[in-house]
């Protein structure tokens, strides 16, 4: 069993989230369809304060400028330290051809055809944490 107090969860600004998101490149996809929440793997790119996003999910499951939510964190099991940090704002499916071929070479996916969506966030809300252990003999 696990002490509460043996691991902390500190609040990190927004620009050290966003730095923390530049510096990974998987996450998973929060959307809402026929009133349910769902998750998807994704791959991402932060590129001018927009988050690119390459999702197994097809795009007429996104409505326009639909406000989705993106997560991404590094986790070690083993000590339960690292972080995670929450974007959410409103999206744009990316149709320009050659934007598109330009992620899909940048980008991996999990799967092709109808199922292979590219999403451009514009992240009006981003929140993080970083997830550590109290530092021994701190305070004493």
């Amino acid at each position: 069993m696990t002490v509460p107090g043996e691991r902390l969860m500190i609040d990190v600004s927004g620009t050290e989230a966003l730095w923390l998101l530049e510096g990974s490149a998987q996450g998973r996809l929060v959307y809402v369809r026929r009133e349910h929440a769902l998750v998807r793997p994704a791959t991402h790119v932060l590129e001018y304060g927009r988050l690119i996003v390459r999702t197994p999910v097809q795009a007429a499951a996104i409505p326009g400028r639909a406000v989705l939510t993106y997560h991404a964190d590094e986790i070690r099991t083993s000590t339960g330290t690292g972080w995670t940090v929450t974007a959410h704002g409103p999206a744009d499916i990316i149709t320009n051809p050659d934007e598109a071929a330009h992620y899909r070479r940048t980008l991996p996916g999990w799967a092709h055809g109808p199922h292979d969506t590219l999403l451009r966030i514009h992240p009006q809300q981003v929140s993080g944490f970083r997830l550590a252990r109290p530092v021994q003999g701190a305070g004493r």
